[in-house]
């Protein structure tokens, strides 16, 4: 038996090398469906809408089956019975077939066994839910550094983005951001660069929270290699993530389609800091598009570094982000307004103002001071005190400092 011109004990090993936990031994249409899933992480760009509609009306494995036929334009119309699909089946057939290789998707799998990667696909436990409305833009599967269930915590995410060139302003506030978060049971996610990400990777991790990487290369090699120890470190109690085989370098474009996974896999995106034309602005499009809460830190008016920041809330109708509270909020709901202090009579304001927060002073004094009975002195006390504003000491009542 061979599966798709490959040697079917070799699609077999290199799919066993890759097995996330969790993963039962599987059946025969079972290792074709997730080596194809495989495949076509090789064969399109991240975000190629065309191969998205093939595998989502035809399934991974009968698509790469027709590829590697080089079956005709007529045949994958007949197969897909979609009109739309079909007349754009010329131009992403001449996209795709440079890279159908046996070699090349069999490495795709062994360098991935190599860096200790788990492939997770649709159906699988650890795969993230939020990834699938991406519609046709959906990556086919996900290659995993770390523990891949360390994704299920996407379920409750945020994601912390902005510049690279970060100010001590803007990483400050990530520093507090993502602590507070991590406190209110957040996992966070970012892209694993330099500035705002590395910041928020960081904060996480010193606060004892969960936090995902979603990288725009193989991970093979960590980029920036700069943060290479900081990656490693997230993949100890979370997971580094990339749709792009082993082997497939970072370039502009694909960070830019990587964007759209770090706002799939979050529940809220806020971006923290960024110039006019930072990559965030891009991932915070791509939230808003799904319908993900977008958040902005505002900053200096004068600072190009929050230039970015100040459009998403004048053009995208980004929430003003001042503390995790507000983050909070974006995903869960308001919560619980505080109740509102109660009123003070004018015989407690009396009292509450002759009080002094450390000269304790009796009652007589205090009816001298206010120029009331002993009597109503004693009753605006008690209920001084039921409010704690008030304190009695051995030598008299004092008002309480905290409520100065």
């Amino acid at each position: 038996m061979r599966a798709f011109r490959i040697d079917a004990a070799r699609v077999r090993d290199a799919v066993a090398a890759t097995l996330p936990p969790g993963v039962e031994e599987l059946d025969d249409d079972a290792v074709l469906a997730r080596f194809a899933a495989g495949a076509w992480t090789v064969l399109p760009e991240p975000g190629d809408g065309v191969a998205g509609q093939v595998r989502e009306l035809l399934g991974d494995a009968r698509a790469l089956e027709l590829l590697v036929d080089g079956a005709s334009v007529a045949a994958w119309a007949a197969a897909l019975g979609d009109a739309a699909t079909a007349r754009a089946l010329p131009d992403a057939l001449a996209r795709w077939r440079p890279r159908l290789s046996a070699e090349r998707i069999l490495s795709a799998f062994s360098q991935a066994a190599a860096h200790a990667q788990r492939l997770v696909v649709r159906g699988d436990e650890p795969w993230p839910g939020g990834l699938d409305d991406l519609g046709p833009h959906a990556p086919s599967a996900l290659w995993v550094r770390g523990d891949p269930r360390a994704l299920a915590a996407c379920a409750r995410s945020v994601a912390l983005v902005g510049s690279r060139a970060s100010s001590g302003y803007g990483e400050l506030v990530t520093s507090q951001l993502a602590a507070g978060l991590v406190a209110r049971r957040f996992a966070i996610v970012s892209g694993g660069a330099y500035g705002i990400d590395g910041t928020a990777h960081r904060a996480a991790l010193a606060s004892g929270g969960t936090t995902i990487a979603v990288l725009a290369g193989g991970l093979d090699r960590f980029y920036p290699a700069g943060n290479d120890e900081l990656l490693r470190r997230v993949t100890e109690t979370g997971c580094v993530v990339a749709e792009a085989p082993s082997g497939v370098p970072p370039t502009r474009w694909r960070f830019l389609a990587r964007n759209r996974l770090i706002a799939a896999l979050s529940s809220a995106t806020v971006v923290v800091e960024a110039g006019r034309r930072s990559g965030s602005i891009n991932t915070a499009g791509h939230a808003a598009a799904l319908g993900r809460p977008l958040g902005a830190v505002p900053g200096p008016v004068t600072s190009g570094g929050s230039a970015g920041c100040h459009r998403l809330l004048r053009e995208y109708g980004a929430a003003a982000i001042e503390g995790a509270e507000h983050v909070a909020e974006l995903v869960d709901g308001p919560g619980e307004e505080p109740a509102a202090p109660s009123a003070l009579s004018s015989d407690e304001v009396r009292v509450l103002d002759a009080l002094s927060a450390r000269s304790p002073r009796d009652i007589h004094e205090l009816a001298v001071r206010t120029g009331m009975a002993p009597r109503d002195v004693i009753a605006s006390l008690a209920l001084l005190e039921l409010e704690a504003r008030a304190a009695e000491r051995p030598r008299g009542w004092v008002r309480t400092p905290e409520r100065l």
